[in-house]
């Protein structure tokens, strides 16, 4: 029996009894975050994994901000080099915990996707429990049979969110610390202004998790609850896309299912308005 994923969050002792399930897919969404870019790299992998490399091959190059996310053609094309298949069973992972696996989970369902979920705690919760690793390799398998479909819309772009801003039954929240949310503290990349969309409320994903791990759904609800009820439209927003889809990830946990990410963020917004 091929195995199945059902929810977003899974758990290394669930991962660790399906390491052999045939259509199993564990992929290392892994970027180093502005801040921490010198950081040394970490040489093991969960056995079997591939790399998703969200800032080189996932992103589209000709974008004028980072991460922004591909075409549909695009990314079939790149998943299918992955392995991937239409009957995958996904897990993804990164090494900081909970970082950018939660952007890679977020992209495969803009593709239509939805055999996907992130290992909570990621990397260092797997190694913790002494549960096996291997050196990190390239993938050399198979092609995928793979195809994306179009739900770009789970994405705002721009234009879009100048409309938002004036919407009243959305609710922006913005992931990004408080000191960076409210400019005590400049942006980490250069030359980008300090600031926050109007009428944004501030969220930062780091009170969503506890030991890089997320807190329980009901903890999260009552948190996504403070700000609005739950009938509420999210628009999550950060820095570059990455950490909104941390906040994406905990409302689907939560069961909140009136989303959207605004992928060019406020790298995006704080250039252009």
């Amino acid at each position: 029996m091929k195995l199945q994923i059902s929810n977003p969050i899974i758990s290394r002792d669930w991962l660790q009894e399906q390491l052999n399930a045939t259509n199993l897919v564990i992929l290392n969404g892994t970027i180093s975050r502005v801040i921490d870019a010198e950081k040394e790299a970490e040489t093991q992998q969960i056995p079997n994994a591939r790399f998703f490399d969200i800032k080189k091959v996932f992103s589209s190059t000709d974008a004028p901000f980072p991460n922004t996310m591909l075409n549909v053609e695009t990314f079939t094309e790149e998943a299918q080099k992955l392995g991937i298949n239409k009957d995958s069973a996904i897990v993804v992972y990164d090494e900081l915990g909970m970082y950018s696996a939660p952007r890679v989970w977020f992209i495969f369902k803009a593709m239509g996707f939805n055999t996907i979920a992130v290992l909570n705690g990621g990397f260092p919760s797997w190694k913790d429990s002494n549960y096996p690793v291997e050196t990190k390799k390239p993938f050399q398998g198979k092609r995928g049979n793979f195809q994306g479909k179009d739900r770009l819309s789970l994405f705002r772009n721009y234009t879009e969110m100048l409309q938002e801003v004036k919407n009243t039954s959305s609710l922006i929240l913005d992931a990004r610390s408080e000191a960076r949310f409210t400019g005590k503290v400049p942006e980490p990349r250069k030359g980008l202004r300090s600031g926050q969309i109007p009428n944004s409320k501030n969220l930062p994903y780091s009170k969503l998790l506890e030991n890089h791990q997320f807190k329980s759904k009901e903890e999260i609800s009552a948190i996504f609850e403070s700000f609005q009820p739950k009938e509420t439209h999210f628009i999550f927003s950060c820095g570059s896309g990455i950490t909104a889809c941390i906040l994406a990830l905990a409302a689907e946990y939560a069961g909140f299912e009136d989303y959207a990410v605004y992928d060019g963020s406020w790298t995006e917004w704080g250039s252009t308005c």
